[in-house]
Protein backbone atom coordinates (compact mmCIF):
# COMPACT_ATOMS: atom_id res chain seq x y z
CA UNK A 1 0.00 0.00 0.00
CA UNK A 2 1.04 3.56 -0.76
CA UNK A 3 2.22 5.68 2.23
CA UNK A 4 3.30 9.37 2.73
CA UNK A 5 6.89 8.30 1.72
CA UNK A 6 5.61 7.27 -1.56
CA UNK A 7 5.14 9.74 -4.89
CA UNK A 8 1.89 8.06 -5.77
CA UNK A 9 1.05 8.89 -2.73
CA UNK A 10 1.56 12.52 -2.68
CA UNK A 11 0.03 12.75 -6.27
CA UNK A 12 -3.62 11.69 -4.74
CA UNK A 13 -3.47 13.68 -2.12
CA UNK A 14 -2.51 16.79 -4.15
CA UNK A 15 -5.02 15.75 -6.70
CA UNK A 16 -7.43 14.82 -2.89
CA UNK A 17 -7.08 18.56 -2.36
CA UNK A 18 -7.61 20.64 -5.37
CA UNK A 19 -10.60 18.35 -5.97
CA UNK A 20 -12.62 18.44 -2.88
CA UNK A 21 -11.47 22.27 -2.38
CA UNK A 22 -13.29 22.64 -6.11
CA UNK A 23 -16.11 21.07 -4.63
CA UNK A 24 -16.67 23.19 -1.81
CA UNK A 25 -16.63 26.58 -3.89
CA UNK A 26 -12.89 27.04 -5.77
CA UNK A 27 -13.95 26.25 -8.97
CA UNK A 28 -10.37 26.22 -9.94
CA UNK A 29 -9.70 23.42 -7.99
CA UNK A 30 -11.27 21.02 -10.49
CA UNK A 31 -9.31 22.93 -13.10
CA UNK A 32 -6.26 22.47 -11.31
CA UNK A 33 -6.92 18.83 -10.44
CA UNK A 34 -7.46 18.07 -14.22
CA UNK A 35 -4.55 19.51 -15.08
CA UNK A 36 -2.35 17.58 -11.99
CA UNK A 37 -4.21 14.53 -13.17
CA UNK A 38 -2.74 15.18 -17.09
CA UNK A 39 1.03 15.75 -15.34
CA UNK A 40 0.53 12.40 -13.45
CA UNK A 41 -0.69 11.03 -16.58
CA UNK A 42 2.68 12.19 -18.22
CA UNK A 43 4.71 11.28 -15.30
CA UNK A 44 3.44 7.50 -15.18
CA UNK A 45 4.16 7.15 -19.09
CA UNK A 46 7.21 8.67 -18.97
CA UNK A 47 8.39 6.09 -15.70
CA UNK A 48 6.68 3.14 -17.87
CA UNK A 49 7.38 3.73 -21.19
CA UNK A 50 3.70 2.81 -22.79
CA UNK A 51 0.70 4.87 -22.32
CA UNK A 52 -1.18 0.91 -21.93
CA UNK A 53 0.70 0.31 -18.99
CA UNK A 54 -2.01 -0.17 -15.95
CA UNK A 55 -0.92 2.46 -13.93
CA UNK A 56 -1.59 4.92 -16.83
CA UNK A 57 -4.68 3.64 -17.91
CA UNK A 58 -5.85 4.21 -14.49
CA UNK A 59 -4.81 7.86 -13.96
CA UNK A 60 -6.27 8.48 -17.87
CA UNK A 61 -9.34 7.12 -16.28
CA UNK A 62 -9.57 9.35 -13.51
CA UNK A 63 -8.86 12.35 -15.82
CA UNK A 64 -11.70 11.32 -18.40
CA UNK A 65 -14.00 10.96 -15.70
CA UNK A 66 -12.77 14.69 -14.46
CA UNK A 67 -13.81 16.49 -17.72
CA UNK A 68 -16.64 14.41 -17.77
CA UNK A 69 -17.74 15.96 -14.83
CA UNK A 70 -18.04 19.24 -16.90
CA UNK A 71 -21.34 18.40 -18.22
CA UNK A 72 -23.87 19.63 -15.47
CA UNK A 73 -25.53 16.05 -15.36
CA UNK A 74 -22.45 14.32 -14.78
CA UNK A 75 -21.08 16.74 -11.47
CA UNK A 76 -21.99 14.28 -9.06
CA UNK A 77 -19.01 11.84 -10.75
CA UNK A 78 -16.62 14.75 -9.04
CA UNK A 79 -17.98 13.50 -5.34
CA UNK A 80 -17.30 9.76 -6.19
CA UNK A 81 -13.71 10.39 -7.41
CA UNK A 82 -13.15 12.23 -3.86
CA UNK A 83 -14.89 9.47 -2.30
CA UNK A 84 -12.61 7.33 -3.75
CA UNK A 85 -9.53 8.57 -3.68
CA UNK A 86 -10.73 9.54 0.15
CA UNK A 87 -10.34 6.02 0.81
CA UNK A 88 -7.56 5.36 -1.55
CA UNK A 89 -5.08 7.56 0.63
CA UNK A 90 -5.22 5.44 4.09
CA UNK A 91 -6.33 1.80 2.47
CA UNK A 92 -5.25 1.33 -0.69
CA UNK A 93 -8.21 0.24 -2.04
CA UNK A 94 -8.55 1.19 -5.33
CA UNK A 95 -11.93 0.96 -7.27
CA UNK A 96 -11.15 2.37 -10.45
CA UNK A 97 -7.96 0.18 -11.09
CA UNK A 98 -10.30 -2.66 -9.66
CA UNK A 99 -12.83 -2.29 -12.40
CA UNK A 100 -10.05 -1.49 -15.03
CA UNK A 101 -8.68 -4.91 -13.74
CA UNK A 102 -11.90 -6.42 -15.53
CA UNK A 103 -11.42 -5.29 -19.07
CA UNK A 104 -10.71 -7.25 -21.65
CA UNK A 105 -7.20 -6.07 -22.21
CA UNK A 106 -6.16 -6.07 -18.88
CA UNK A 107 -7.06 -9.59 -18.01
CA UNK A 108 -6.50 -13.53 -18.99
CA UNK A 109 -9.48 -15.07 -17.06
CA UNK A 110 -12.57 -15.68 -18.28
CA UNK A 111 -15.25 -13.31 -16.92
CA UNK A 112 -17.34 -14.72 -14.42
CA UNK A 113 -19.10 -14.15 -10.97
CA UNK A 114 -16.40 -15.58 -8.90
CA UNK A 115 -13.45 -13.60 -10.68
CA UNK A 116 -15.68 -10.64 -10.47
CA UNK A 117 -16.39 -10.93 -6.46
CA UNK A 118 -12.36 -11.89 -6.13
CA UNK A 119 -11.67 -8.93 -7.87
CA UNK A 120 -13.63 -6.84 -5.69
CA UNK A 121 -13.54 -8.38 -2.50
CA UNK A 122 -9.87 -9.26 -2.08
CA UNK A 123 -7.55 -7.47 0.18
CA UNK A 124 -5.21 -4.82 -1.47
CA UNK A 125 -1.95 -6.16 -2.46
CA UNK A 126 0.58 -4.97 -0.09
CA UNK A 127 1.49 -2.85 -3.14
CA UNK A 128 -0.92 -2.34 -5.44
CA UNK A 129 -0.61 -2.16 -9.38
CA UNK A 130 -1.49 1.58 -9.31
CA UNK A 131 1.72 2.44 -6.92
CA UNK A 132 4.14 -0.06 -8.39
CA UNK A 133 5.71 2.03 -10.81
CA UNK A 134 6.81 4.44 -7.73
CA UNK A 135 8.01 1.81 -5.67
CA UNK A 136 10.41 0.93 -7.92
CA UNK A 137 11.63 4.15 -8.59
CA UNK A 138 11.51 5.20 -4.98
CA UNK A 139 14.06 1.66 -4.33
CA UNK A 140 15.95 2.32 -7.37
CA UNK A 141 16.94 5.72 -6.21
CA UNK A 142 17.36 4.74 -2.67
CA UNK A 143 20.04 1.96 -4.36
CA UNK A 144 21.36 4.21 -7.12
Amino acid sequence: MATIHDLSWWYRFLTGGLLGAGLLGWPAGIFLAMLWSAVQIVNVIWLTRHYTAFPAQVRIGYLEMLIAGLWGPLQWIYWMLLAGITVRLPFGYCLLGRILSLAPWNRWQPFSFPFVRRTFLSPQAPVPPCGEVFRRMSLERVQG
